[in-house]
């Protein structure tokens, strides 16, 4: 199998990523929140520069590919005038940080989300270094990548985590800083970071031990929520994160706020229903919920196969349960971690394992798309 290059860092605004269809523009909104002028100027924004449609990220963030060298100061221009732009590319990598999307007070969130940013931004840590703000009364955030985790004990106490560690250490609001600024410390100090690269859950699983205090256990994590209406709102998850610009200018004129997830979709609080708009999956039964395909040929230069095509049109032939994981190559791009179906592309066509995650050994090899679709039963034995 071909060895697909390791970037070591992801897109922003300011330090786009070049891609086969142009620049990858990746966006971290306030909050992972977007306003009805800023989703309009999004949505304008992926028409003009772009494909004419954003990706939701599993980070909580949004990018609009196939962006031209040569447009990527006028994008930026109208984004900034929206407050979509970070000052500086430090500040930009700093706030990769995920945030639950059914907060209640924003003031606390914007706060908490402040001295995350502020530590992140001080210490020379891997470009690949994250957090998740998740302060639900049970963490939902639980299945997203993360270095730094702050969430809630079951007795309403805000709990700092370390990824890879099932205790934490006890915070308020006023001692998070400080406890942060340990935190990192310890990390760089016990050689967490080499070569500008380094993961907390890595780094523990080396016995490296944590400072005194990481002694309190977290609030058991929720079910993910299944798209439609829950608790504050309604929640619409698209295909592969694919939201076209039509919909999302549509979504702008019908919700206050558009909070953005790491479920491929967003949360707008306050509405009670929402009239069927393109792409939107509002089914929890709809077997693409279960899909996972990363943009593929010919966006991608890594990838060795078209796959969201394909994916779709495998979708239908899931049974109830069965996940699948389409990735254009060994990286796993769209679903890093484990899958119950994935078909993974080779320079020979794709190899199907189960259980595992993108380039894991593989139960079958070499499989053509054609061959999957016309067999009655393409996950079986051969």
């Amino acid at each position: 199998m071909s060895e697909p290059e390791i970037r070591g860092w992801c897109p922003g605004a300011l330090t786009p990523m070049a891609s086969a269809d142009g620049l990858v523009v990746r966006l971290r909104p306030p909050l992972g929140c977007l306003s009805p002028p800023q989703a309009r100027a999004v949505a304008a924004a992926a028409v003009r520069f772009g494909p004419g449609e954003v990706e939701l990220t599993s980070r909580a963030s949004l990018q609009i590919r196939g962006v031209a060298e040569a447009d990527h100061a006028a994008l930026l221009a109208e984004l900034a005038a929206h407050g979509l732009v970070d000052p500086d590319p430090e500040t930009e990598r700093a706030r990769a940080i995920a945030i639950a999307p059914f907060y209640g007070e924003a003031a606390e969130i914007a706060g908490l989300a402040n001295s995350l940013t502020e530590a992140l931004r001080a210490a020379p840590l891997p470009a690949k270094f994250g957090a998740t703000l998740d302060t639900s009364p049970a963490p939902v955030l639980a299945e997203t990548a993360a270095d730094i985790r702050l969430e809630r004990a079951a007795d309403g106490r805000l709990v700092l985590r370390p990824d890879g560690s099932a205790t934490g250490k006890p915070v308020t609001a006023e001692t998070l800083p400080e406890a942060l600024a340990e935190l990192i410390d310890w990390f760089l100090a016990t050689g967490g970071a080499r070569n500008g690269r380094g993961r907390m859950r890595k780094h523990l699983a080396e016995n490296h031990a944590l400072p005194a205090g990481y002694d309190v256990t977290p609030a058991p994590p929720a079910p993910l929520p299944a798209p439609g209406t829950v608790a504050g709102g309604q929640l619409v998850v698209v295909a592969f994160g694919l939201l076209p610009a039509e919909t999302l200018s549509a979504l702008a004129e019908l919700a206050e706020e558009i909070r953005l997830t790491p479920w491929r979709g967003v949360f707008l609080p306050g509405l009670a229903a929402l009239p069927a708009l393109p792409g939107l999956l509002t089914d929890p039964e709809d077997p693409l919920l279960r899909v996972h395909a990363c943009t593929g040929r010919p966006g991608c230069p890594q990838a060795l196969a078209e796959t969201r095509t394909l994916a779709r049109a495998l979708a239908p032939r899931l049974t109830a349960g069965q996940s699948l994981h389409v990735s254009g190559c060994a990286k796993g791009c769209a679903h890093p971690g484990r899958c119950g179906l994935v078909l993974t592309a080779t320079p020979e066509g794709f190899d199907l394992a189960r259980d595992t995650s993108a380039g894991a050994p593989p139960l079958r090899r070499a499989l053509s798309p054609a061959a999957l679709l016309s067999t009655p039963d393409p996950f079986g034995a051969p």
